[in-house]
């Protein structure tokens, strides 16, 4: 999980150099590249393309594009570090969803540790006035997409290889993203080129990390290592694009690696 988060925060820093181009436009991008990449080495391996569990597969794709579209919009729009954090709360909705769906257990002491997360991230975003309320609810939403995301991906791990699950994001998010991207087609310059493919680049690693870790542990106590990107989002915001926080952000971070600590230390316990 924590090489999944550094190649998110790879790939969040190509899209906040991208403002000019339309969030569809770059998922597009992205999933083509993706597309290519999935569907060589699964033909490689000689696995099957579609897999077996599709309904739950298409699920997962219409979940995550609809998630990342959201996450997307708000990158380009607000503060990065905010723009993360926010929707870092989905390991919270994946908790609870995960406990309704695949009635995976929680000891009391885990939610205690998953509120001292929780509220390091609330003291990361601060009262910031550059964030508008449409802004925070849509990242919200997406946290709530995700987690519905991590859950199919969750339920999904007996029955598909991690390349056949991450293929159906492209699969599903191809064509809504081209029919949505011809209403505001933004032609990439030259030098954009570069972050685009590196953008997929990055994506498609991160998926492809994420995707194994999820399948391989209790989905409550992997994801908690999602929270490390928070403190990834404020440092690359402050070096790369001068975003200045406040010392309550500072006193998130300490709660942020608190509440990861703690959640590991339970799990090894």
């Amino acid at each position: 999980m924590l090489g999944s988060t550094l190649a998110f925060a790879c790939m969040q820093i190509c899209v906040k150099y991208l403002p000019h181009i339309p969030a569809t436009e770059l998922i597009l991008f992205r999933s083509i590249i993706s597309l290519i990449i999935s569907v060589s080495i699964l033909y490689k391996l000689k696995i099957p393309v579609l897999g077996n569990n599709r309904k739950i597969l298409l699920l997962r794709g219409a979940f995550g594009t609809t998630a990342l579209l959201m996450f997307f919009y708000t990158i380009q729009n607000i503060p990065l570090a905010s723009a993360v954090t926010i929707q870092y709360l989905s390991p919270i909705f994946t908790v609870v969803f995960a406990s309704i769906f695949l009635k995976e257990k929680m000891k009391k002491k885990q939610w205690l540790f998953f509120a001292i997360s929780f509220l390091g991230v609330a003291l990361m975003k601060g009262f910031d006035n550059r964030i508008s309320l449409s802004f925070m609810a849509l990242g919200i939403v997406s946290a709530i997409f995700s987690g519905l995301a991590y859950t199919c991906i969750r339920k999904l791990k007996e029955s598909e290889h991690p390349l056949v699950v991450v293929v159906y994001f492209p699969l599903v998010s191809i064509p809504i993203m081209l029919v949505l991207s011809l209403f505001n087609w933004v032609n990439p310059e030259k030098g954009d080129w570069i972050y685009i493919i590196l953008m997929g680049i990055f994506t498609q690693i991160a998926q492809v990390l994420m995707t194994k870790g999820i399948q391989s542990g209790v989905t409550n106590k992997m994801i908690s290592l999602k929270y490390i990107g928070s403190i990834y989002a404020l440092a690359i915001g402050y070096i790369l694009f001068g975003e200045s926080y406040q010392i309550m952000s500072l006193l998130g971070i300490v709660l942020v690696i608190l509440g990861v600590v703690l959640n590991l230390w339970k799990k090894k316990a």
